[in-house]
């Protein structure tokens, strides 16, 4: 997530709900980079048994691991200078504070001098330094938008608390990629790294149900099979309504209109609901056809084999457009039993190996009949 490994002198920002795992993960991450020297972990939230019960339950008991429940960033600043850590975390920003300001901790003046005094403490030692952030309702960090324009790198961890599995994105990172992933599982010793994110998004699959169709997102360097979902069915209001979650409101919307002109599929007057199960999100076009599929699909009640991935950029024209890396794409697909690809004729001629089969399309109209789905 961070590019390759920790950056000497990088200040981290993780960011999440509360009650989320931030916490969990933070230790988890320092009890391995104590392994490169002592790392001192400052805790405003929990007292020093809680967070030793905590880390008991982890399965935590590196002897290089320091704690100090502290709420006063002078005095946190103290310890590490004395210390002189291989890494500082501190938990969260919110709950320290300067005295010489006089406010109280969480104050949005508290949290940027705090936030400051640990970036400049980062830069001159070389110490990397971790800071977790609670997020408001809105989903953004607590506290001034300054706070991640200071930082090197923005992680957000996110997933439903009434889920085990957690995803952690980066926002922004100066030292890497925005576009990789982390995916976790919380368990009763803490969270653990799935190894295989594909098989997880596609394991609760509903089998030969229309409107379920498997696409390849690729997040970094990992490919991704992730299930698009789709219900198609008449409004019982006078305007149809466009509901999405991972996908993009006006890119359905966009595609729905594609398929009402260039391929014929009477759309209007039906409810859309567009669903990418798991909590991923897709942002590339290359899941245009797949969401396009999914609809077609619900609407005729025609399931679409679920050993077929779909993959491809729909244009206005109704033109099917080559996506970027299909190799990897298609090697995740064959490790996991897909035996049919779907295609764009323009990616297809650059795969030498045909396994899984490739079926090169170029235009929507012949992407549906592929996968019978004209009527």
């Amino acid at each position: 997530m961070l590019g390759g490994g920790v950056v000497s002198g990088s200040v981290v920002l993780l960011g999440g709900d509360p009650g989320i795992g931030k916490s969990t993960l933070l230790l988890a991450a320092l009890d391995r980079l104590s392994s490169e020297g002592a790392v001192l972990y400052a805790s405003g939230e929990e007292s020093l048994s809680q967070t030793k019960m905590r880390a008991d339950r982890l399965g935590i008991a590196s002897p290089r691991l320091h704690l100090f429940a502290e709420t006063d960033a002078e005095r946190i600043l103290t310890a590490a200078e004395n210390l002189k850590p291989a890494a500082l975390a501190i938990d969260s920003i919110q709950t320290m504070y300067l005295s010489e300001l006089g406010s109280a901790p969480g104050n949005i003046g508290q949290v940027r001098e705090v936030a400051g005094r640990l970036m400049a403490f980062a830069k001159r030692t070389g110490v990397p330094t971790f800071i977790v952030g609670h997020v408001t309702k809105d989903g953004s960090i607590a506290g001034p938008r300054v706070l991640e324009h200071m930082v090197d790198t923005v992680l957000y961890f996110e997933g439903d608390r009434g889920n085990p599995f957690r995803i952690l994105r980066a926002h922004k990172n100066r030292f890497g990629s925005t576009n990789e992933i982390g995916v976790f599982e919380m368990k009763e010793s803490g969270l653990a790294e799935v190894a295989d994110p594909s098989a997880l998004f596609l394991s609760e699959r509903p089998m030969g149900q229309a409107g379920s169709v498997v696409t390849s997102t690729v997040n970094g360097t990992r490919p991704l099979l992730v299930e698009v979902q789709a219900l198609v069915a008449p409004t019982g209001y006078g305007t149809a309504r466009r509901t999405t979650m991972g996908v993009d409101t006006n890119r359905v919307a966009l595609l729905a209109a594609v398929l009402e002109r260039k391929a014929n599929v009477e759309l209007v007057g039906c409810d859309i609901f567009v669903n990418v199960a798991g909590g991923m999100e897709l942002t590339e076009p290359a899941s245009d056809l797949a969401v396009c599929a999914a609809l077609v699909s619900s609407l005729q009640n025609r399931p679409i084999n679920p050993l077929t991935l779909v993959l491809g950029e729909v244009g206005l024209a109704g033109e099917v457009r080559a996506v970027g890396q299909p190799e990897p794409r298609l090697a995740e697909a064959s490790k996991m039993g897909f035996t049919e690809v779907i295609l764009p004729r323009g990616s297809a001629r650059r795969i030498d190996d045909r396994k899984p089969t490739v079926v090169g399309v170029e235009t929507l109209g012949e992407a549906l009949e592929a996968m019978s789905l004209l009527p």
